[in-house]
């Protein structure tokens, strides 16, 4: 087994530790990709805080685009030296849910206990999100990378990952969302700025952003928003009906908070929807009255991964992205090196980043 630098968390809630680990080579249906990126997405941060439990020590980070470095036996339309991009959609293609176009909630499990990593003395390490991009190398299922142009940014494509098809997807897939239509999107961060560009993109009427900081509702208007909304007024949802003129048709809350899941139906008209992407901690609860619902056809929908299809839904954004209409290099707060993991970690705890990327550089 081959030793590459990794960033593992022996801990919750403890600094991540820079360390040399073991990976295996690629076996039947897996690729290994040297990394050249690796953005730092809020779930990595929840995870390595014990906020959703899990396996230790791990390695985590999902985010990620680099070079294929070695592939197994059985691999098709990836080969060695191509530029991908590599996701946490593990999908076996053959169960119920892949079978009707929905990979992101494959059936099939995976144990990222019994993946590829081990500390380098033979003992468990845990692949999380079946990826473990906090690494200078990964090996994953073919299944979860998508092949990007040669003139690609790998920076930019590393967001692509994550946050940019999390975002836009739960606007074009689990909303399907019409032209002409009205949004709120709740959180303006990494994901609610995408999912604000992607209600731009499919040809939303108004366009609100909610968020608790001025400076990121500023940041919101640059990737569309039409109107922006403090989370901190008492009835924020009556001052986005105010920008409205009516209810929103689809409220997309992309913050992992359950106080902004017990404010959204607010926010939505007869007929609209609440699209849930954001995640609170396990054990958190929000409370509706059920009948509103019924009596005004209204919808709640989970949303995992923006619902994407990554080799139908990556390709398209990348094409989007080289025309000018989808901001990806505007989401790069800033590059940091593996080895100042901590220091992004707690920059992008702050509130003030949209995305930090761990930039690979041996």
């Amino acid at each position: 087994m081959a030793q590459v630098k990794a960033a593992v968390c022996h801990e919750f809630g403890k600094p991540l530790v820079v360390e040399n680990v073991e990976l295996r080579a690629p076996i039947a249906g897996e690729v290994e990709v040297t990394l050249a990126a690796c953005a730092i997405c809020h779930s990595d941060i929840t995870y390595a805080s014990g906020a959703w439990g899990g396996s230790l020590p791990a390695v985590y980070g999902h985010e990620a685009a680099g070079h294929v470095s070695a592939v197994g036996g059985g691999v098709s339309g990836i080969k060695v030296g191509d530029p991908v991009v590599v996701t946490l959609i593990r999908s076996c293609g053959t169960c119920a849910p892949c079978s009707s176009g929905k990979p992101t909630i494959c059936d099939t499990a995976y144990d990222g206990d019994h993946g590829p990593l081990k500390t380098t003395d033979g003992g468990k390490l845990h692949q999380a999100m079946a990826t473990g991009g906090f690494a200078e190398k990964v090996v994953v299922d073919q299944s979860q990378v998508v092949r990007l142009p040669d003139s690609m940014d790998l920076v930019a494509a590393s967001l692509l990952a994550c946050g940019v098809i999390t975002g836009v997807g739960a606007v074009v897939n689990a909303a399907a969302l019409r032209a002409g239509q009205d949004v709120v999107v709740i959180g303006a961060g990494g994901v609610g700025l995408n999912a604000i560009q992607g209600a731009r993109i499919a040809g939303a009427r108004r366009i609100v952003a909610v968020d608790m900081s001025e400076e990121k509702l500023a940041i919101a208007r640059d990737f569309g928003a039409t109107d922006t909304v403090l989370a901190t007024d008492p009835e924020p949802w009556r001052l986005a009906k105010d920008g409205m003129g009516r209810g929103a048709d689809a409220v997309l809350v992309t913050v992992g908070a359950a106080p902004a899941y017990d404010a959204a139906p607010r926010y939505i008209a007869k007929g609209g929807k609440v699209i849930m992407v954001g995640m609170p901690a396990t054990g958190a609860e929000s409370h509706y009255e059920a009948a509103n619902f019924a009596a005004a056809g209204q919808a709640m929908v989970g949303s995992k991964m923006g619902d994407a299809v990554i080799k139908r839904d990556i390709p398209w954004m990348v094409d989007l992205y080289e025309q000018g209409r989808l901001k990806l290099d505007e989401l790069v707060s800033g590059c940091w090196s593996l080895d100042q993991i901590n220091e992004a970690i707690e920059d992008t705890k702050s509130g003030s980043a949209k995305r930090n990327v761990i930039v690979f550089t041996g």
